[in-house]
């Protein structure tokens, strides 16, 4: 069985929490801390988890929105944490204490029992940003919160899920006509940026999705896009109904979605 559940997600901080059960064995895995430590604390325990309960932390890329309090989490409680070596270094390479692990593109990671974390390589303006795609052997699930365009290299990872929590950052009328100044919506609209709604709906029409059973939409903007539009776009590409599709909130996360 497995099941996640967004701890938060947004331009203010994203964590999510995966778990895996096998048999008596429960395994939990920690994707980012962009949120600060006692709001994990917190929101793990409003989903009947605690922080000494986690196995392992992947970080999937710098940027402080992702990392947020990982070195203080991770030593404070002794959790390894899993990240690429461009990660590491771009944000300076911290003293781990020997809790450090190294990920690569597809390279698997054993997180016990039949629970396994699949590192892939996304295009975003990070060093080298990893997303997951777990399995217990028999169902599959995707976290994807940034990546800058549709790029046919993940469709491999997503491909076959059972569920998935996958971008929908902005809307592109809504950057386009908004607030921010050029040179932001510039970064955000690019290649190696962040996904809008039509790019995430794109994205989904073009996976087989035959197996699929739910949908997150994370890391929405709360300057550039809104639930509903993220709902309608996703939907759509995938013939549901509006409300099939979940949105990950900043404050509150998502509910839990399991498969198996």
């Amino acid at each position: 069985m497995l099941r996640f559940k967004s701890l938060g997600s947004g331009s203010s901080g994203n964590t999510t929490l995966i778990e895996g059960r096998s048999g008596t064995t429960t395994r939990r895995l920690l994707v980012d801390c962009g949120l600060g430590i006692r709001t994990i604390a917190q929101r793990l325990g409003e989903a009947g988890n605690a922080i000494a309960q986690i196995d392992a932390i992947f970080i999937t890329h710098e940027h402080s929105d992702h990392v947020g309090c990982m070195a203080t989490l991770a030593l404070r409680h002794g959790i390894p944490v899993w990240m690429s070596h461009g990660t590491y270094t771009a944000i300076g390479e911290p003293e781990l204490h020997g809790l450090l692990r190294i990920a690569h593109h597809n390279e698997a990671i054993d997180m016990g029992g039949a629970f396994e974390a699949l590192p892939f390589s996304v295009p975003h303006d990070a060093r080298e940003p990893l997303h997951l795609r777990c399995s217990d052997g028999a169902h599959h699930i995707a976290v994807l919160t940034d990546l800058g365009h549709a790029s046919p290299s993940v469709i491999p990872y997503i491909a076959g899920c059972h569920a998935m929590l996958i971008e929908a950052n902005h809307d592109a009328e809504m950057l386009k006509n908004g607030r921010y100044p050029v040179f932001l919506k510039r970064r955000i609209a690019g290649a190696n940026g962040h996904l809008a709604n039509a790019q995430t709906a794109e994205l989904l029409r073009a996976v087989n999705h035959s197996q699929l059973q739910r949908v997150v939409a994370a890391h929405l903007s709360a300057e550039n896009n809104r639930p509903d539009l993220a709902r309608v776009a996703l939907a759509e590409a995938l013939d549901w109904s509006h409300d099939d599709i979940d949105v990950a909130q900043q404050r509150g996360g998502s509910p839990w979605i399991q498969v198996g």
